[in-house]
């Protein structure tokens, strides 16, 4: 599982939405195009791609803290918590975080789940100075006894860099950490997701680049991303792997506003099982971030 923070389907305009300005050649293969708000719903002979809501319902802009706890945890996080809430989960969810996080429900289905960013050591304090402000993310992991990542294991190869090369490790640690391309990291992405039942990565640079409305900085970051989903497609069988890119929320779609948006998020499935998984989703009457949790744990208990 790719995801991808604070990407939504805007309009097909590149003045202002980076995914049609930048080149996306793996992701227009996988999805038959780009999704908009003209056509939310597209499909390829390699995968498909349907519109999720983002909103749940709720009244004001989608937040990370309860899209998140949405997406991860399959329930209603907005409505819950009473209102859009982040960028960390608000504590009257944590409860049912704990619960229903899919690290734990994988765990209890004696399948083997991987959070594959690497954090650095200053994270690592951060976490104990303030362990009630942690990423939906990070939270599920710390709450379900699965242990995060760390720099030895992104300079051997079992973890990956949150900016994808691992530029910005530098100055994070004692020994320099090897800078590699995108396309390498993908292909580490589909070595770890060989080895365990869910696989997941969080690129959150899209939503930085979405609040910093600059489309030089918005298409780098995209085009970076196509190329570490090419670097996936290299390596991983799909015949048994199902690839599933989403998000919690608009952002960078639309560069003319600072804010989150409430457009609908993008779902793309691509690999083995693909149209099944597309069916159940689309079986919804309104497909939104709450049915994604429910949708893998189906898939990986076949």
């Amino acid at each position: 599982m790719l995801f991808v923070d604070g990407v939504g389907m805007g309009t097909p305009d590149p003045a202002v939405n980076p995914l049609f300005a930048a080149r996306l050649p793996v992701l227009r293969s996988l999805m038959g195009g780009m999704p908009s708000l003209k056509q939310r719903t597209l499909s390829s002979a390699k995968g498909m791609v349907l519109p999720l809501d983002a909103t749940l319902g709720v009244k004001g802009l989608p937040q990370s803290g309860t899209g998140q706890a949405s997406l991860f945890a399959g329930i209603n996080g907005p409505r819950r918590a009473g209102h859009h809430f982040g960028p960390h989960p608000p504590a009257v969810l944590r409860p049912a975080i704990e619960r229903r996080n899919i690290f734990r429900q994988v765990m209890e289905a004696g399948m083997s789940p991987c959070f594959a960013n690497a954090f650095p050591e200053r994270f690592f304090e951060y976490v104990r100075l303030h362990k009630f402000r942690l990423s939906m993310t990070t939270l599920s992991c710390t709450l379900s006894g699965l242990p995060l990542l760390q720099e030895n294991d992104l300079r051997v190869g079992k973890a990956l860099s949150a900016d994808l090369t691992g530029e910005g490790w530098k100055g994070l640690c004692t020994e320099e950490i090897p800078v590699i391309s995108p396309a390498e990291s993908g292909r580490r992405l589909a070595a770890l997701a060989a080895e365990h039942n869910f696989t997941l990565f969080e690129y959150w640079k899209t939503d930085f680049a979405g609040h910093s409305q600059q489309m030089a900085d918005a298409v780098l970051t995209l085009e970076r991303l196509d190329e570490m989903l090419g670097g996936v497609l290299e390596a991983i069988d799909l015949h048994s792997a199902l690839i599933v890119l989403t998000s919690d929320h608009g952002n960078i779609e639309d560069l003319s506003v600072r804010t989150h948006t409430r457009n609908p998020v993008p779902l793309m499935l691509c690999g083995s099982g693909f149209q099944k998984a597309a069916a159940r989703i689309a079986s919804r009457s309104r497909p939104n971030l709450a049915h994604v949790t429910p949708l893998l744990m189906d898939c990986m208990k076949g």
